[in-house]
């Protein structure tokens, strides 16, 4: 073999979206954000009929994409049958599912931290440094908080504003970004 076979070809290209459609995320991140911080109930309550209708979709589609890749066919069909149920209940009882998503993402928030925190102190333990265990110790602290705490009405709010915060934000940085290109 010959040196040239070896060589690694770092010269990829990715596809890069467009700039128009890169500002219109943007711009409804921005929208979403707002309305988060404005009207946080509507929002959520509308964000949470779109997530069951959206659901529903995925779910079909992913039976329906079954009969054409075979493919773990089994999975798409647990996924699809979990999507289409999930969706219903969503839209059947859309109050409860407003406040049920923000509590499980504060739920899913919780346990990430406790499994961060546990991971960053065995690293920060194992030679890691100082850094680590600092950065450890504050995510097992969050985490914890989250866990105990992520049916409180309060902490519930208080994700939401930031999620609000954080699209305006992430949109903003989004539509200046579509213009750099």
């Amino acid at each position: 073999m010959s040196a040239e076979t070896w060589e690694l070809d770092t010269s990829f290209k990715t596809k890069q979206s467009p700039w128009w459609l890169v500002l219109m995320g943007g711009i409804l991140s921005i929208i979403v954000g707002l309305l988060l911080l404005t009207s946080p109930a509507k929002t959520v309550f509308s964000l949470a009929i779109a997530l069951g209708i959206w659901w529903i979709v995925s779910g079909i589609f992913s039976i329906i994409g079954m009969f054409f890749d075979h493919s773990a066919w089994l999975w798409k069909l647990i996924i699809g049958v979990l999507g289409i149920v999930a969706g219903l209940l969503i839209l059947r009882h859309p109050v409860a599912g407003a406040v049920a998503i923000p509590s499980v993402i504060l739920l899913l928030l919780g346990i990430q931290g406790i499994i961060g925190g546990i991971l960053a102190l065995m690293m920060g333990f194992t030679g890691g440094g100082l850094g680590p265990i600092i950065m450890g110790i504050i995510a097992l602290v969050l985490g914890v908080i989250l866990l105990f705490n992520f049916m409180n009405p309060a902490m519930i709010v208080s994700m939401i504003w930031v999620a609000g915060i954080f699209l305006v934000v992430g949109g903003g940085i989004q539509c200046v970004r579509a213009f750099m290109r």
